[in-house]
């Protein structure tokens, strides 16, 4: 029997050649032709005027850290159901993580649990759109321009995603996108730092440029460059840009494949999830979500390791995903909290296999292994 994996990279067809082409232009290193061609594609499909590639997530939320002079005694408002690249970077600087409790329904930092976590001592709110659901922005944004924050997204889930008509990543000044192997599009490790507070932008440059104003000496605005200001080696090689190319020129046809897959995992385990009393994504009519995961919530920690692994021996490879950052050793560092929400959905998730190259058949397998799954 063919086991289904949880994810499998997906390749278009395109990357090797456009990988060759760039070997063959003699620009191997950063900000080459093709990293020219993957940012002019994200500016098309994200909206932001100024993105920068970068050679990881984490490293996009590293120097967004930077930018913002986070340092030692800052506070920074974020959820603890994340990944721990959303906290190492403000830990890194000196700053304190402050988790806040998530929305039962969407996962997302809960918006009204929010202003009562700022202090003094609070420099930024840092939201995720978790599975590329958006957080409810309009919320989380007034309470920033009330306070005077900076308001933070860690997108590395919601590429295509949007919120009231407007594309994640632009609501804040800041925002941060993954491409990692997992993600929606990729070249197996990469990520990418949108600036939309145009104040920002010559900084980030010079931050990602280990410091130094070489991108102002190759558009002829300075003789030489030199080092002006700390930072670090941030650039993605052109080789992996090449392949990042090819994936962003397929994005539409790689979101409806995923769509289609997720579309028919939330209409054909209705009727199990309803049975069951468990809990399938929710989407709020005003946003609109790209698909990158499906998950659902069983009942308990028992119930879900006995899920998981029913489907592993039906072949199908299912997961579960963060464990609480503030539960965590390092996370408890930081003061022990009580985020019963997040406690709890981190016991209960699942998450199915979704990947553009996920076939009917082979969605119909993973279907009919949840509905198996005994009482």
């Amino acid at each position: 029997m063919k086991r289904i994996p949880f994810n499998r990279p997906y390749v278009t067809g395109d990357e090797v050649g456009l990988m060759s082409d760039a070997m063959a232009r003699g620009h191997l290193s950063g900000d080459g032709h093709y990293t020219a061609e993957a940012s002019r594609l994200l500016r098309e499909i994200t909206g932001s005027a100024n993105v920068l590639l970068t050679t990881s997530c984490t490293h996009a939320l590293e120097m967004s850290a930077f930018l913002l002079d986070v340092g030692p005694g800052d506070e920074i408002i974020m959820p603890s159901f994340t990944f721990v690249s959303t906290a190492n970077a403000m830990v890194l600087r000196g700053a304190r993580p402050v988790f806040v409790d998530i929305r039962p329904d969407t996962l997302n930092i809960d918006e009204r649990l929010v202003e009562r976590a700022i202090t003094a001592r609070t420099k930024a709110i840092l939201v995720v759109h978790y599975a590329g659901v958006a957080c409810e922005m309009d919320v989380i944004a007034d309470i920033a321009d009330r306070h005077g924050l900076v308001l933070v997204e860690d997108n590395a889930h919601g590429l295509g995603a949007t919120f009231r008509a407007t594309s994640l990543g632009t609501i804040g000044a800041l925002a941060t996108l993954s491409f990692h192997e997992t993600k929606n599009v990729h070249c197996g490790e990469g990520g990418a730092l949108l600036i939309n507070d145009p104040t920002l932008m010559e900084r980030a440059e010079i931050l990602r440029e280990k410091g130094t104003n070489r991108s102002r000496f190759f558009r002829g605005q300075v003789d030489k460059y030199t080092w002006v200001d700390f930072g670090s080696s941030y650039l993605p090689s052109d080789i992996l840009m090449a392949f990042l190319t090819a994936q962003l020129r397929s994005f539409n046809d790689i979101q409806n494949r995923r769509m289609h897959v997720w579309s028919r995992y939330q209409r054909e385990l209705g009727d199990v999830a309803s049975a069951r009393n468990w809990q399938l994504p929710a989407v709020p009519s005003h946003l609109t979500q790209p698909a990158h995961l499906f998950w659902l919530l069983v009942a308990d920690l028992d119930e879900r390791t006995r899920f998981l692994s029913h489907l592993d021996t039906s072949g199908v490879h299912a997961v579960f995903h963060y464990v609480p950052l503030h539960s965590s050793p390092m996370g408890c560092r930081f003061g022990e909290i009580d985020l019963p929400v997040t406690s709890t959905a981190a016991e209960r998730l699942v998450r199915l296999p979704l990947y553009p190259g996920l076939d009917d058949d082979d969605v119909d397998r993973v279907v009919a292994a949840v509905k198996s799954f005994p009482s």
